[in-house]
């Protein structure tokens, strides 16, 4: 125990120190994640302490502030189907939120992290207060406030006097320079269905500052949803996800701005959807944009099935189409998603010329699901690799796709939900013959 504290003194020390150095401090080790729930065990914290990463980026959903309630087919309240009367999630009171919050906090793997790693991040829809919320939400300002006592933000610091969770950061010396850019894709966002703003205008604007400011080697740009997958546009209608994709307006903007800003070295990272993937899209910049998603830490799509029952998942990730999805030999499933835990990891090697990232999604055990190797240098307008009509694949978006193969996944889901009801009325028919048929044998006797 007493080393325990030890440890957080010093991780108080420790942060400090990175935020006064962070303009000579060399980044070549970044962990990320997203999706932990306070209440469930978080053993993965064990492989990201041996990843040794010097900086650690949380992107939402930090924890699970908000009340799930049960699923309800029947009665007063319902809470899901066609019948559907009451929401599924509510929010919890601030109090309940500061105790979910101080839980987070004093994991013992998450307390080493902090004791050796600057730790920064975002928020998503859970931790901001409620499932799928935007702007609407009355209770953002406090749990702003909550958020930024969790990631140990100082009292005097932008963040807390600005509407919205937005950063960013710069380590490393002149010419190894690495930028982290956080955005909060919830405060200022408008109605899923609206096509409106994400940002809003106040951190569009900041964001357009820091991206034509001053130069670094590589811009990492966080965000809590995903930005270049909109599986929504191949799972529909069956279910929908949160993405930029959502928006395309918005989208288009961003990929926009990266064009104009001339920035190179830009990539993102994401959370939210409970799986780990990685993404690319080359029809946007003057070079290819990825975007590595880690969700996660113990919220994971495959852990809603019983063991023997997870190939179910698997299958439908690989059965769904997905354009900007990059599958290789790095991959450990045909589907090269990923639907245990996981977190993701990105290892800079500044020695290598040109430059080298490694960037890769890996399990609890902290080996590697699935990653890319990419070169600084591919990522530079200047040097663009792609030609046209080559590597199409990761330019045509989701919504692009031929009806047939876009809405495959629900002719699919469909089509077997047909035969199962054509073969629950045969069932029924067949029983019901042979109980007519057994009737007419007893009167005959």
């Amino acid at each position: 125990m007493e080393r325990l504290v030890a440890a957080v003194l010093a991780a108080g020390v420790l942060q400090v120190l990175l935020a006064t150095a962070d303009d000579h401090y060399l980044l070549s080790r970044i962990a990320f994640g997203s999706c932990a729930n306070q209440s469930a065990p978080q053993p993965i914290w064990d492989a990201i302490n041996k990843f040794d990463p010097q900086v650690f980026i949380w992107l939402g959903d930090n924890i699970y502030g908000d009340i799930r309630r049960p699923f309800n087919f029947l009665g007063k309240e319902r809470t899901i189907g066609p019948w559907k009367n009451a929401p599924r999630f509510i929010p919890s009171s601030s109090s309940e939120m500061l105790s979910r919050y101080n839980s987070a906090k004093n994991v013992p793997g998450y307390l080493r992290l902090r004791a050796k790693a600057k730790v920064v991040g975002t928020w998503d829809d859970h931790d901001y207060g409620l499932n799928d919320a935007g702007k609407e939400l009355s209770a953002k300002t406090t749990n702003q406030r909550l958020l930024l006592d969790f990631l140990d933000e100082p009292q005097d610091s932008p963040r807390r006097k600005q509407d919205g969770v937005y950063t960013s950061y710069t380590f490393g010396p002149p010419g190894k320079q690495v930028k982290i850019v956080l955005l909060d894709t919830r405060y200022h966002r408008d109605p899923l269905s609206s096509d409106g703003s994400v940002l809003g205008d106040s951190q569009w604007s900041w964001l357009g500052k820091e991206l034509r400011g001053p130069p670094s080697a590589i811009t990492i740009i966080g965000s809590s949803i995903q930005v270049i997958s909109n599986l929504s546009g191949t799972t529909g209608p069956l279910f929908y996800m949160e993405s930029w994709g959502r928006f395309p307006k918005e989208r288009d903007c961003l990929f926009k701005l990266i064009n104009d800003s001339k920035r190179d070295g830009v990539f993102f990272i994401s959370g939210d959807v409970h799986f780990g993937e990685i993404t690319r899209y080359d029809c946007a910049a003057g070079y290819p944009l990825y975007d590595i998603t880690s969700s996660g830490l113990t919220q994971a799509v495959e852990k809603v099935l019983p063991s023997p029952l997870r190939f179910i998942v698997r299958f439908l990730a690989w059965f769904t189409p997905s354009t900007m999805r990059v599958k290789n030999q790095n991959c450990r499933y045909r589907s090269c998603t990923y639907g245990e835990p996981n977190f993701g990891a990105i290892q800079i090697d500044w020695d290598a010329s040109p430059v080298n990232l490694k960037i890769q999604v890996r399990d609890i055990n902290g080996l590697p699901v699935t990653g890319v190797d990419i070169s600084l240098s591919e990522l530079q307008a200047w040097n663009r690799t792609i030609k046209a009509g080559q590597d199409q694949r990761h330019c045509t978006l989701e919504v692009k796709l031929p009806w047939i193969v876009r809405y495959r996944l629900a002719i699919l889901v469909y089509s077997v939900l047909a035969l199962l009801l054509l073969a629950l009325v045969g069932l029924i028919c067949a029983v019901t013959l042979a109980c007519r048929v057994c009737l007419r044998k007893r009167k005959t006797d």
